[in-house]
């Protein structure tokens, strides 16, 4: 059972701000941001590792609809996208999402941890990630 696919199939009631063929976008319940947004593909997947080119590219598309939706009508003055992939990553629901969080002057939070410096050079790490 997933909690999404029940909003989308309209099992769990949810405050829709917009909707396609392909997407669904609605706000977070945790009403923890002003105007806290999901945007997530009405076909399940769990992430961006399964997730098929065609289904990401509609999800991206209705992130920038709703991101410039709340930009130029709404009075943001940016946005933070977030995104978690598994559970070490923090994912806690296992259907692809983003988080749009709209940005006002002065809202007073942070999103960006404050992580400690890496003891790992950059050199060993890059040889590690690259892709040949």
């Amino acid at each position: 059972m997933c909690i999404f696919c029940d909003i989308i199939n309209g099992k769990i009631p949810s405050y829709k701000i917009y909707e396609d063929d392909y997407t669904y976008a609605f706000l977070d319940i945790s009403n923890d941001a002003n105007g806290h947004t999901l945007v997530i593909p009405k076909k399940h997947c769990e992430n961006l590792l399964d997730v098929d080119v065609d289904t990401l590219n509609n999800v991206v598309k209705t992130i920038q609809k709703v991101t410039k939706h709340y930009v130029n009508n709404c009075g943001a003055k940016g946005v933070n996208i977030l995104n978690a992939n598994g559970k070490e990553a923090e994912q806690t629901v296992f259907h692809l999402h983003f988080h749009i969080l709209p940005r006002f002057e002065n809202d007073g939070f942070t999103v960006f941890p404050n992580l400690e410096k890496n003891k790992e050079s950059l050199d060993k790490i890059q040889e590690k990630l690259k892709l040949n």
